[in-house]
């Protein structure tokens, strides 16, 4: 693994801010110094070819870690919508059309759902994170967060489908719970969690 400064240096496969501030905000108890793709401007927008979450992070990651020689960490994430069939899945950040806005997706999301009553709207966030480092190795860890679709966005935080999810349990939106909150059930945070474990044991392996 390569070093920065006493810190292993571990590349962040986005460029979604919202995103890099969760990971960093989950992994901000490790010594290792992360770093999102806005340090890297020469790698292209990274594809999303596969059917499911854990290929796509499978091939984010593997694509990273090749470009840049450095330990690398995916992940790949949306919402599964019961009524709708599981949509928009792995489509979700590009469901109202490539580079859609957050707010193209939820108007979209919105329409599709128009008529679906409360208690029809069950649906989920699911995450796949993986670790690709430069030996082979690889490691991938998934996490569910479970929930329903309301009928209008609510809460100022979060990105994404956060301001219509309704967390199972709660009655408020992923956008209305603070960072904390929403890094101690979401999705990415239950897939994260388990990658820590995986990932002190490198740092373990490497110190020694």
């Amino acid at each position: 693994m390569a070093l920065g400064g006493s810190n292993i240096v571990l590349v962040l496969a986005t460029r979604n801010e919202g995103k890099v501030q969760e990971l960093k905000s989950l992994l901000a108890d490790l010594p290792v110094a992360l770093k999102s793709l806005k340090e890297f401007p020469d790698i292209p927008t990274l594809a999303e070819p596969g059917p499911t979450f854990a290929e796509n992070a499978l091939a984010k990651a593997r694509t990273v870690a090749g470009l840049t020689g450095l330990p690398t960490l995916a992940d790949d994430s949306g919402l599964e919508v019961d009524a709708l069939g599981g949509q928009p899945g792995v489509y979700s950040a590009r469901y109202a059309g490539e580079g859609a806005s957050d707010a193209a997706n939820n108007q979209k999301l919105l329409a599709a759902l128009a008529g679906v009553p409360a208690g029809k709207r069950t649906a989920r966030f699911r995450s796949a994170v993986v670790l690709t480092l430069p030996d082979g190795r690889e490691f991938l860890f998934t996490g569910v967060c479970q929930g329903e679709v309301g009928f209008s966005p609510r809460g100022e935080d979060g990105f994404g489908y956060d301001p219509l999810f309704r967390v199972a349990g709660l009655d408020r939106t992923m956008a209305e719970l603070s960072l904390e909150e929403k890094n101690s059930i979401s999705h990415r945070a239950l897939a994260l969690t388990k990658m820590k474990e995986a990932l002190r044991g490198l740092l373990e392996e490497y110190a020694g």
